[in-house]
């Protein structure tokens, strides 16, 4: 995946990308925070200097405490997780040579039984054994009927690899796992969807279509979403393609059934794509309408977007079971989770120099149908209900009045934040996250007249350019009360508004040591109603 049509992540070569460490000197809000280029990965490892002025060992981490993050090195692109005997498999691109300026990627594997706390397996399909080279994103089903033909409850993994970089030779490659997809094997050194002549050919996601009894394939292929039918998952028969322009190259598809809590049912097309250019996200983009086994139909030309931050791409969803043991399916519900990052940045990170890896993901979400203000279907977005099981500690602040400014008796780097705000007359209104000791850096969430938003530009992050410092979404003005819900980690931030109509994420860098809190408002005074802050184990 390659949304801007530069060199992709998973074939890093000499030259192609820099490693990062935070710069001296406070960052004000709103300006540009400064990243300079630390020596190459061979060297000792150099201090940190944080927005504060201190300097810090380098082995201070910058790990974070509740989300899942690589173990080493690189990752990026998500895999939709499978449920194989009572435990989720979460499968992920991985590049073991990343450090070393080695290209390609294979898959890593990593296993929960409640989608917060992930225990590592090591890699699953490795790269560079087959003359495809690496593996990219894909798709991995189990195969219960043995309609593939290697063995009743295989796992079965479509994959795209490209045998020759910038040739028009991305393909699907078939790989199966006969040991609960602990492990896999290629199929063939021959794709089973070849290539038929273009540059964007990638990223498979298979669904089982148990009405007709035949496996259906969604694939990017530049601005089109393509679906494929087969009985058996090796030979495939184009059937239908979903065009949208405008919104950049399409990656990562997805696409699934979800039902109200009255039992309504819609179908929903998924896709990351960049509508930048455009004053659009850079997330993931999703059409609500009607699939009837070939064709997909939205019920509006223009897409809806799950997240409105900067760093929620390639995410996936995936069904939520009420029973893990018996397979038993909510359908009013599903999971999803994003890589956090973002093509125009990849590489910009501390992480890497105090802790020698490169990669995180969001939160594990659920996701519902309901519908807006204007009675549409929507999808609404709130963390995964098993977060509730990890909690270690929690502080009540109750309510607290507002006029102006207000530092909470509270310090923390991991936590989450749950308050409903009201007010009677005001412009701004919001929460200071990560606030440094001199009050002078932190990072911002809250409303502005008719807007919301989330404001990282008052501390060290990944956008040295500035473009991509505050993200909005509309926001009422003639309303007086929103309800706030945030995550915060040592290097995100994941805003849920109004019971996650809008979701914002971003990655964020402050210091350390920079632990603070405070509430704000401008222009008159609001009542922050009971203030819960809960930390995680």
């Amino acid at each position: 995946m390659d949304p801007q049509g530069h060199t992709p992540a998973r074939r890093f070569g000499p030259g192609r990308r820099s490693f990062i460490g935070l710069a001296a000197g406070g960052v004000a809000l709103g300006a540009v925070p400064v990243l300079t280029a630390r020596a190459s990965s061979s060297d000792a490892p150099a201090p940190v200097d944080d927005p504060s002025g201190a300097t810090t060992p380098a082995a201070v981490t910058y790990r974070p405490v509740y989300h899942h993050s690589v173990p080493d090195e690189w990752k990026n692109d998500p895999q939709r997780p499978l449920l194989i005997d009572g435990t989720f498999h979460y499968y992920y691109l991985y590049n073991a040579d990343y450090s070393a300026d080695g290209e390609g990627t294979a898959w890593r594997r990593a296993t929960s039984t409640d989608l917060v706390t992930f225990v590592d397996q090591g890699v699953s399909i490795p790269k560079d054994t087959t003359p495809a080279g690496d593996v990219w994103s894909g798709c991995a089903v189990l195969d219960p009927d043995d309609t593939a033909g290697f063995g009743a409850g295989a796992v079965v993994a479509l994959v795209t690899m490209e045998p020759v970089e910038g040739a028009d030779t991305q393909a699907q490659y078939l790989w199966y796992s006969t040991d609960g997809g602990r492990s896999f094997v290629s199929h063939s050194d021959d794709p089973v969807l070849a290539n038929p002549g273009v540059r964007d050919f990638r990223d498979p996601k298979l669904i089982w279509d148990a009405e007709h009894g035949r496996w259906v394939q969604l694939l990017t292929e530049n601005n089109k979403v393509g679906f494929y039918v087969s009985p058996d998952l090796r030979d495939w028969t184009y059937v239908s393609g979903f065009i949208r322009d405008g919104i950049g190259v399409l990656e990562c598809p997805d696409l699934f059934v979800i039902e109200t809590a009255d039992g309504e049912a819609r179908w929903v097309l998924g896709v990351s794509a960049n509508g930048k250019a455009a004053g659009l996200p850079n997330t993931y983009a999703y059409w609500i309408g009607s699939f009837d086994g070939e064709t997909f139909t939205p019920e509006a030309v223009e897409p809806r977007w799950l997240d409105h931050g900067f760093d929620w791409y390639g995410a996936v969803t995936w069904e939520k079971y009420t029973d893990l043991d018996t397979g038993a399916l909510d359908p009013t519900t599903r999971y999803a989770i994003g890589w956090m990052n973002n093509w125009d940045y990849p590489h910009n990170t501390p992480t890497l120099q105090s802790d020698g890896f490169n990669g995180t993901d969001s939160i594990v979400r659920e996701i519902t149908l309901g519908r807006d203000g204007d009675g549409q279907f929507v999808l609404l977005s709130r963390p995964v209900d098993t977060l509730d099981g990890r909690v270690a500690r929690t502080i009540d602040l109750g309510d607290q009045t507002v006029d102006g400014e207000l530092v909470l008796d509270y310090t923390g780097v991991a936590y989450e934040l749950r308050t409903q705000v009201r007010w009677e007359q005001l412009t701004t209104l919001g929460v200071q996250l990560r606030r440094s000791a001199d009050g002078g850096g932190h990072v911002d969430v809250g409303v502005h007249e008719d807007y919301a938003f989330l404001n990282r530009g008052g501390v060290p992050n990944p956008d040295t350019g500035g473009s991509w410092q505050e993200s909005r979404t509309p926001f009422d003005p003639g309303r007086r009360e929103v309800t706030l819900r945030i995550l915060v980690d040592r290097i995100s931030v994941e805003l849920f508004l109004d019971d996650g109509r809008h979701v914002h994420s971003h990655l964020a860098f402050p210091a350390p040591e920079d632990a603070g809190l405070a509430l704000f408002t401008v222009g008159g005074p609001a009542t922050f109603g009971g203030v819960v802050i809960r930390e995680f184990d």
